[in-house]
């Protein structure tokens, strides 16, 4: 396995669920009120799509450091 791959790939996992819980969490109190439920599609919104990109990446560096 390498190490270096592993861990950029597990840094890069990290930082996207962080990052798209305090985006997705920016994103429903600016649209919903306190009392509002929030809708389904608040994952389809265009901010969230940059920290799908950093999800994908860690997910191909994590299997790319698991064959090698």
């Amino acid at each position: 396995m390498e190490w270096t791959l592993g861990f950029g790939g597990i840094a890069c996992l990290v930082a996207g669920l962080v990052g798209q819980a305090f985006e997705m969490r920016k994103i429903r109190q600016s649209k919903y009120k306190d009392e509002d439920l929030g809708s389904a599609n608040i994952f389809l919104d265009k901010k969230n799509f940059k920290w799908y990109a950093l999800l994908g990446i860690g997910i191909v560096l994590w299997y790319a450091a698991e064959r090698m």
